[in-house]
């Protein structure tokens, strides 16, 4: 079993109506596709590739072997390791402090962050029309209050899985659901790792060259009003091989407050039963319980 694989390009031609279903299906029963000729040039994904792996090499690497999860590796024995992942990890936004050391790396990942908010707003818009709602709806109801005003949430978790003595120890990333909206995920096309549950069972999201990854989150699953549902995906840690994940979230803002689509519980599907909530109460409920199962996190919010 693997994850829909589906054209994106394919939108444009006589062939949309059946990539419009494509992608409705891989959000309805996988929560996971992957795009093919999506529209982000390989030149522009390789550079990521190239100044990703020489940021770690020459302002990461160092401080991992010494860190000390590396060290509460080698000391703990048979002992597996709960509460602890075996990943370096550092998150882009257009307000945080770049990396400046690498040569390339802060104009390469400008240019990449750039061309993938444009994709995101074209899956998202894909979204809209799938499930019938307002051309631009979601993008509307991640910018909450901003009126005219791009006020949603972009942020870029670059990420490396080095080589791990004791795979068998630690987790590369615990099994979760992600908290926000959409998230586009450029991952590796060597080392693999990443894991889907589905029906009871983790399913390997396969490498496959200069694909972007897109997966719905918490948020989504609310907004579709249970008809998109967020999917538990974990990252294995492996004994070869240093695994590269540059994972964007297209999140609401923290004031935007986030409900069912009114068109959606009309047209009689209620089995989600979904809180209205402000975003940035989810997420400090999330932060606590990031490992923990999505619904007591509804419940949550719910009573606030």
């Amino acid at each position: 079993m693997a994850i829909p694989v589906i054209d994106f390009s394919k939108l444009n031609g006589q062939d949309r109506t059946k990539t419009l279903a494509q992608i409705a299906i891989a959000c309805e029963e996988w929560g996971f596709f992957q795009l093919v000729n999506h529209g982000i040039a390989e030149e522009v994904l390789e550079r990521v590739k190239k100044v990703s792996a020489e940021f770690y090499k020459v302002e990461r690497e160092e401080n991992f072997k010494n860190s000390e999860l590396a060290n509460l590796l080698n000391e703990t024995g048979d002992e597996k390791l709960e509460n602890v992942d075996w990943e370096d990890v550092i998150t882009l936004t257009d307000d945080s402090q770049w990396p400046f050391k690498t040569p390339g790396f802060q104009e390469t990942m400008k240019e990449y962050r750039c061309e993938l908010k444009k994709l995101a707003e074209k899956v998202m818009e894909v979204m809209d029309e799938n499930l019938g709602l307002p051309k631009g709806y979601i993008k509307k109801a991640f910018n909450g209050t901003g009126e005219g005003e791009n006020t949603a949430f972009f942020g870029t978790k670059v990420s490396h899985y080095p080589p791990c003595p004791n795979p068998e120890k630690v987790t590369g990333l615990r099994a979760h659901t992600d908290a926000g909206g959409v998230i586009l995920l450029f991952q590796d096309d060597e080392v693999g790792g990443l894991q889907i549950l589905k029906d009871g069972q983790w399913i390997d999201v396969q490498p496959l060259k200069n694909t972007i990854v897109i997966n719905t989150g918490d948020q989504i699953e609310v907004l579709s009003n249970g008809r998109y549902k967020s999917t538990w995906h974990r990252v294995l840690s492996t004994a070869d091989g240093n695994r590269l994940s540059v994972a964007s979230f297209y999140n609401p803002s923290l004031e935007a407050t986030i409900a069912p689509a009114a068109q959606l519980v009309e047209k009689g599907r209620k089995e989600g039963t979904y809180p209205k909530f402000v975003f940035g109460d989810y997420m400090s409920v999330y932060v606590q319980q990031k490992f923990m199962p999505k619904e007591p996190r509804f419940q949550a919010v719910r009573a606030m």
